[in-house]
């Protein structure tokens, strides 16, 4: 279920998915959190859960401190990427305005 709704809310749906199966949205913060901690590999559908002890918790949170930090780094990455290409453009405007405006060259014989 946890699936369907991401699914759902991706798509701009997830509240309209909770209404239509009559759930709560802590529901869904709650299955992710056991989600996140481990505890649903291996058990089939169905299964009783246990709430996460607290080094699975820990594992969990530190799991989505990753991932976060993982996207401000790619979107870092990439900021300066762009800002390293717009510098070199900037410094190929100014040498061909240089060249431009340079007086003609002296000492010909």
């Amino acid at each position: 279920m946890l699936a369907d709704y991401e699914q759902a809310a991706a798509a701009g749906q997830g509240g309209a998915w909770l209404r239509r199966e009559g759930l709560y949205s802590s529901l869904i913060s709650e299955w992710r959190r056991v989600r996140d901690a481990g505890l649903l590999q291996g058990k089939a559908a169905g299964a009783s859960v246990g709430r996460p002890s607290a080094e699975q918790a820990e594992i969990a949170r530190l799991r989505r401190e990753l991932e976060v930090t993982r996207m401000r780094l790619a979107t870092t990455t990439t900021a300066l990427e762009i800002m390293g290409k717009a510098r070199e453009l900037l410094e190929a405007i100014s040498e061909s305005e240089a060249e431009q405006v340079a007086p003609p060259g002296r000492g010909r014989f």
